[in-house]
């Protein structure tokens, strides 16, 4: 029995790894709250993440926010980009929505949009951990991230079916994650190990060393 609590136990290890991801959950929701950050919280999120599915963490918050800091720039202006085209897309829908009364039009703009829209969030799926992971400039990041997207299309879909089928179930069955304490505990960084372990194992073919910014 008391080799179950030993330090290096699996159970232990299990226990250590969940306390872990509590506490970068906590570190992004602190950090996320002035909403402006949110791109950076989004790369320091993505960059302990990855380091925690891979076993290359160091400390949990030493490593969130070194990468909160040297990406502050960088994240937040792409987060201001983001919301842009969040605007424009909200937009377009209202303007379709109540301008065009041509059925046949109405339905092309439609599908035109929901193209777009997707595209948008697959490339948004590899952003912040592109960021996260390499150096570049706003411009590279982007266009690599879109392209990641189209290259491993297996690895973009299971990545957003993961976040599918938690926000399902958050919506549908709001009793299984606690009415949302859930996600105040572990689900934002939860999600992130997950699909952090899917989109690393991806970066490690195109680098021979890690280049972590």
């Amino acid at each position: 029995m008391a080799s179950i609590f030993a330090a290096d136990s699996a159970l232990m290890r299990t226990l250590t790894r969940i306390a872990d991801i509590m506490i970068l959950n906590i570190l992004f929701i602190v950090t996320s709250l002035p909403l402006f950050t949110l791109g950076a919280s989004l790369t320091a999120l993505n960059f302990t993440a990855m380091r925690i599915a891979t076993g290359t963490d160091q400390t949990i918050t030493g490593d969130y926010l070194r990468s909160f800091r040297s990406n502050f720039r960088q994240g937040t202006a792409i987060w201001g980009l983001l919301f842009g085209a969040s605007a424009v897309f909200a937009a377009w829908h209202i303007v379709v929505s109540e301008l065009v009364t041509v059925v046949i039009l109405q339905l092309a703009l439609f599908a035109v949009w929901y193209v777009l829209v997707f595209l948008a969030l697959v490339t948004v799926l590899w952003l912040f951990p592109y960021l996260a992971k390499f150096e570049g400039t706003i411009r590279e990041t982007i266009r690599n991230a879109r392209l990641l997207s189209w290259r491993h299309p297996f690895t973009t879909l299971l990545a957003l079916v993961v976040i599918a089928l938690c926000a399902v179930i958050t919506v549908f069955y709001p009793q299984a994650t606690g009415y949302g304490l859930l996600w105040l505990l572990i689900g934002f960084a939860g999600i992130a190990v997950v699909n952090g372990a899917l989109l690393a194992h991806v970066f490690n073919r195109y680098i021979d060393t890690p280049e972590e910014s």
